[in-house]
């Protein structure tokens, strides 16, 4: 059986995000990419509490392919650092898991 994650990353701008969606889907690396606008992140950066406007993708995949995602998204961010983190889907629903599957059935490494 395959292993299914959902990967979050957050980006700055709308274009980004976009950017970021398009390319992972249309390179069969994700099936769906959530764009969630109105996130705001608090974090600590280089000695500072830092408050920014973010939009998180939550992408959905299979853990097969997360190195090749993983370095789209470095590829195309704009952050020094950005958010690349994988959380296992420990159940889902039979067919909408079987498309995830069909969807991403870019050359796996």
């Amino acid at each position: 059986m395959d292993n299914y994650i959902l990967v979050l990353n957050t980006c700055n701008s709308a274009e980004i995000a976009s950017k970021i969606a398009e390319t992972l889907v249309s390179k069969k690396l994700a099936a769906c990419v959530n764009i969630v606008n109105g996130v705001e992140s608090v974090y600590q950066w280089q000695e500072k509490i830092e408050h920014d406007k973010e939009l998180l993708l939550i992408i959905k995949t299979r853990q097969s392919l997360f190195s090749q995602l993983e370095h789209e998204i470095q590829e195309l961010h704009d952050y020094e650092l950005p958010e690349i983190i994988a959380v296992p889907i420990e159940a889902g629903e039979k067919n909408y898991l079987n498309w995830i599957k069909s969807a991403t059935n870019a050359t796996e490494i």
